[in-house]
């Protein structure tokens, strides 16, 4: 039983993990375009 509950445990770590990580990515992603839009707005 032991072995089973943590290997639950990993895998919902490392969909949290992987949730925040796709987060910031996108979040970074959102970011850059916003600034390029605007550099090419003011040009």
């Amino acid at each position: 039983m032991r072995g089973e509950s943590n290997t639950l445990i990993y895998i919902i770590s490392a969909v949290i993990v992987v949730h925040f990580l796709v987060g910031f990515i996108w979040l970074a992603y959102k970011l850059n375009r916003k600034k390029d839009s605007d550099t090419s707005k003011k040009k």
